[in-house]
């Protein structure tokens, strides 16, 4: 017996088991049925990955999607059984077109019109559809990470030229701060695409940027709780050119949110020559790019450069059987550290945290930088470093990621609780 013979067994009863929900003893068999089939198909991929000694992407790919497959079985069964009109749907091979190496717009655009003309033979019943849809180059799960569900149905919705996208998860929507850290944070009934693309970049787990990007030009995103269905949520409404001038040529009275991200990396170059030369500059972008390190905040003056890294996996090529290879960002970091000391002195700070305030018009917000900073001051947290200008929507610092759950109530309380 395979070692994981025991676990696809107790699966397959578990799932088996789930059909005692079904009254219809039909549509429990053709269930079970299907789940035997699923289970089986499992079992000869693993067998052939025993062979061969190698997990490439697709195979991965094919394994972990049996989960939400046979969750999708059930769903269309028990609405069947209870007389609504549904059809189990499998994107799996849905995409039967060249796909380029760099998954690019045109492709998803392709792909949302695909979506849109299979699920169009649905009418009159409810699709369940499967979020895994298709195989790509280097497998979907590496490429696109765990939202490519929220991604799927991005492109459903665009398809069909929905006019409006629900994603439903544990939490009542978007908050103006992590409600498990900051007791007083409130609901937010609506957020601009760019707000919640700042929110995401910057540590709020509020949407794949996937999903952002392919619905943000027409189709209103709402976030709902699974739990309470009830809530209204908080909506992601598209904004027209005269919405988003308007928008800008207003003061807001407060900012959007607060929100930290974790897991940063400080790396300071103090140069013994001026770093305001484009060259210079250059060449430590260079540096970065060639140990594929991006950077989250970037700082200078004279002679010091500053650079906010985030930690994480960083993906550096593929094996010759197909599977991509990682390296953990200390490796490269150190790598890259060694060749950046080559312009000056260089030191490393790791265990920081960069907290940001989001939200539209911040530039044009008179007194609200003065208040977050002040507010960390006086509460005795230090800042290592401060980014405002790149984005109109946005001031960040780098703080000591020990005090996150503090700065966060700190600022949370001066700018949204007690601000009239």
């Amino acid at each position: 017996m395979h070692d994981y013979e025991p676990i696809i067994s107790a699966l397959r009863a578990e799932h088996i088991d789930a059909a005692r929900c079904i009254a219809s003893s039909e549509i429990s068999q053709r269930f079970q049925a299907s789940v035997t089939a699923e289970f089986e198909h499992v079992e000869e991929i693993l067998t052939m990955l025993r062979k061969v000694e190698v997990v490439d992407p697709v195979s991965e790919d094919q394994v972990v999607s049996v989960g939400e497959k046979l969750s999708s079985r059930l769903l269309a069964a028990l609405l069947e059984d209870r007389g609504i009109p549904s059809r189990y749907v499998d994107l799996s091979e849905i995409i039967q077109f060249p796909v380029p190496k760099y998954l690019s717009q045109k492709f998803y655009q392709d792909l949302s019109a695909v979506f849109g003309q299979h699920l169009s033979q649905c009418r009159g019943q409810v699709p369940v559809i499967t979020g895994f849809f298709g195989r790509i180059p280097g497998g979907l799960l590496q490429s696109l990470g765990r939202g490519y569900s929220d991604l799927c149905a991005a492109l459903v919705a665009v398809g069909l030229e929905a006019t409006e996208l629900q994603v439903w998860k544990e939490i009542d929507g978007v908050f103006t701060a992590d409600p498990s850290k900051v007791p007083t944070a409130r609901l937010l009934a609506s957020l601009t695409p760019d707000e919640a693309g700042e929110l995401t970049f910057y540590g709020s787990e509020v949407i794949h940027n996937f999903t952002l990007e392919q619905c943000v030009p027409r189709i209103p995103i709402r976030i709902k709780n699974v739990l309470r269905p009830r809530s209204a949520g908080t909506i992601i409404q598209p904004q027209t050119s005269k919405d988003r001038d308007c928008y800008r040529s207003q003061r807001p009275k407060r900012p959007t949110a607060v929100t930290v991200k974790s897991k940063i990396t400080v790396v300071n170059v103090h140069s013994n020559r001026r770093v305001d030369s484009p060259s210079f500059l250059e060449r430590i972008c260079n540096i970065l790019a060639q140990n594929s390190l991006a950077v989250d905040l970037f700082e200078k003056n004279e002679c010091h450069v500053s650079l906010a890294l985030h930690s994480k996996d960083v993906f550096v090529g593929t094996s010759h059987g197909g599977e991509k290879k990682f390296q953990t960002q200390e490796n490269l970091l150190r790598k890259a550290v060694s060749e950046l000391e080559e312009y000056g002195v260089v030191d490393v700070v790791h265990g920081m945290a960069i907290l940001s305030l989001i939200g539209g018009g911040l530039k044009r917000s008179i007194g609200i930088a003065g208040r977050f900073f002040t507010a960390l001051g006086d509460n005795n947290i230090n800042i290592e470093m401060i980014s405002q200008g790149a984005s109109e929507i946005n001031i960040s610092c780098v703080i000591e990621e020990r005090e996150c759950h503090r700065a966060l109530n700190v600022v949370h309380s001066e700018l949204f609780t007690y601000l009239d």
